[in-house]
């Protein structure tokens, strides 16, 4: 049968027969999201060369998707899950260049559980903003402890974190750690689980690892060195080694409080392999890795277990399912209403991880791309999706189900189903482009705010090239851009411009340090050993463009990759 783009506005739907604890308590939901681990890097998926024990009997006790998409990057399949809408209708269609920022006006999955009752926390990886008011609490979680950027070590990351002992943003404030990164955000996630046992709570853990730098201590990755397996891949085995042992300390956890039955734990992935693939690694047949428009970069791992809601026993659902169907299941099983004219793009599985199926699975296409670009371009790294068919860049076609690899281009016998594909494209691109011109603010001088602190990690920039990496700003690459920001409050600011953040000045090299936010522009003279520079502005309320310069005696220029801007009280002058 042919498939039909079908906008989806999901019904929170009750169920004839009753899910969830006996007493009546809604359930908890625990997700554990992973970085850039593919659908192959899982012993319970066939790889040959690691061992995940904890995963795999996790996998056992689940109903699994295995036919479940994200994108293929990192922020647009974050912005998705929390929102159960396409990540470009979100803002988010990039991991840089201001264009992982969500928008403040969506309704998240936080958002969501918080306002029925629910205790929220996340744990690991935020990369939808590092400044108001796109914050993990600006959008509805009320516990956290996450990293800066997309990364540990990226640009708005504590100055030298390198995933052991780091400085990490406990709600907002900067909190030194001990430990490899991975271990404390589950060891966070589980003190915030026994602290809400007796409440329901969402403990949402999006790990950094196994995202380079591969960075693990040498006994997770000397037995695959040993083995034969070579750098970065023993590394990033290894990472996954010690994401599997903290997932069987967290379930251990939920047993140990008796709550196991009555929560709702999920783990999946957030796109393609990164590092699996290479150098004959095992990537189950598919073709791509991340990034990539094919299957290997974003169809990966998804379980669901819950014992209380007739989820469990290791059973498979083929359909077709993404990461926008994740908020409108939740929504149902929890038991929690849609908010008025939130239009999701999304889903609800339930009648599939349950089997209770009273009419047939609708056919549906779905969409993913990948637009690591300032502005999205028709058709770039492009899927459309149906359950046998993958219409690649609006060119290729592949048969899924006969050609799993996708080696055969089949367009050219089946013109008509391209031309169907393409047609929903349309209508699916026409569908998400409302914020293509918009763009995401920073905000300056709010009434609660300490100083805005802005790093050339979110510069608007049409060449792309912007310091989004310690270690792109340790080389002073000579590059600038422009922050998106809105002021909130009229008056007097300080602007504080450096090369590297607050502690950690080294000599700009400047004569010169200017800012222009909107039409007010100002200079300094600088002196080149100086580490910062302050300029003093009188600034309007309303959304601007801020653009920064270092000037040097040479007459050469680049932006200052950190800027601090706090309102100074009293009357503009």
């Amino acid at each position: 049968m042919m498939r039909s783009f079908i906008f989806l506005s999901p019904l929170i739907l009750i169920l004839a027969t009753t899910l969830g604890a006996a007493d009546g308590r809604p359930p908890n939901v625990v997700i554990v999201m992973t970085d850039d681990q593919g659908y192959g890097d899982l012993s319970c998926h066939g790889n040959p060369d690691l061992a995940t024990p904890h995963i795999d009997e996790l996998y056992a006790d689940s109903v699994r998707l295995s036919d479940y998409h994200v994108d293929p990057t990192c922020s647009p399949t974050r912005a998705a899950l929390l929102t159960g809408r396409y990540s470009s209708r979100t803002g988010v269609w990039h991991t840089i260049q201001g264009r992982s920022l969500i928008d403040p006006t969506e309704w998240t999955m936080a958002e969501a559980f918080s306002s029925a009752g629910y205790r929220t926390g996340i744990f690991g990886k935020w990369h939808l903003g590092d400044n108001h008011p796109c914050l993990p609490g600006d959008q509805g979680f009320q516990s956290s402890l996450v990293h800066g950027g997309g990364g540990v070590g990226q640009t708005p990351d504590s100055w030298g974190n390198d995933y052991f002992d780091d400085v990490y943003w406990r709600d907002g404030k900067t909190v030194p750690t001990k430990g490899y990164c991975t271990d404390v955000f589950f060891a966070e996630a589980m003190e915030f689980v026994e602290k809400n046992a007796k409440q329901p709570f969402l403990c949402y853990i999006p790990t950094n690892a196994a995202h380079g730098p591969y960075l693990v201590a040498d006994r997770y990755a000397a037995p695959f060195k040993e083995a034969g397996i070579p750098s970065p891949r023993a590394e990033f085995y290894g990472m996954i080694v010690n994401i599997d042992e903290n997932v069987g300390r967290l379930r251990a956890l939920l047993e140990r409080l008796e709550i196991a039955d009555d929560t709702i734990f999920i783990f999946c992935t957030d796109n393609g392999t990164a590092e699996g693939a290479r150098d004959g690694g095992f990537n189950s047949g598919m073709r791509g890795s991340k990034g990539s428009e094919f299957d290997g970069g974003h169809r990966v791992p998804f379980f669901l277990h819950w014992p209380a809601g007739e989820m469990v026993g290791g059973r498979e659902v083929d359909s077709i399912t993404a990461h926008i169907d994740v908020l409108p299941t939740l929504l149902e099983l929890c038991k929690i209403p849609q908010k008025d004219g939130n239009d999701l793009d999304g889903k609800s599985l339930v009648p599939l991880l349950t089997g209770h199926i009273r009419e047939a699975w609708p056919d549906r296409t779905l969409f993913v791309h990948s637009q690591r670009i300032e502005h999205p371009e028709k058709w770039r790294k492009s899927s459309v999706m149906t359950d046998r068919w993958r219409l690649i860049n609006g060119k290729q076609l592949f048969d899924i189900v006969a050609d799993p690899d996708q080696s055969e281009d089949v367009a050219g016998i089946n013109p008509s189903m391209v031309r169907q594909l393409r047609s929903s494209y349309e209508r699916w691109w026409n569908h998400i482009g409302d914020r293509f011109d918009d763009v995401v603010r920073i905000r300056l001088g709010g009434e609660l705010d300490g100083p805005a602190r802005l790093t050339g990690h979110d510069w608007h920039s049409p060449t792309g090239g912007v310091p989004w990496h310690q270690n792109t700003v340790r080389r002073d690459r000579v590059c600038n851009g422009h922050w998106s920001v809105e002021v909130v409050r009229a008056g007097r600011y300080q602007i504080t411009l450096s090369s590297r953040p607050a502690g950690h000045e080294v000599a700009m090299g400047a004569l010169v340090a200017g800012v222009q936010i909107g039409d007010v522009k100002s200079e300094s003279v600088t002196d080149p050993a100086a580490g910062r520079a302050r300029l003093i502005v009188n600034l309007a309320a309303g959304p601007a463009s801020f653009r920064t310069w270092l000037r040097d005696g040479e007459g050469k220029e680049r932006g200052a990759y950190f800027a601090e801007v706090l309102r100074i009280p009293g009357e503009a002058q």
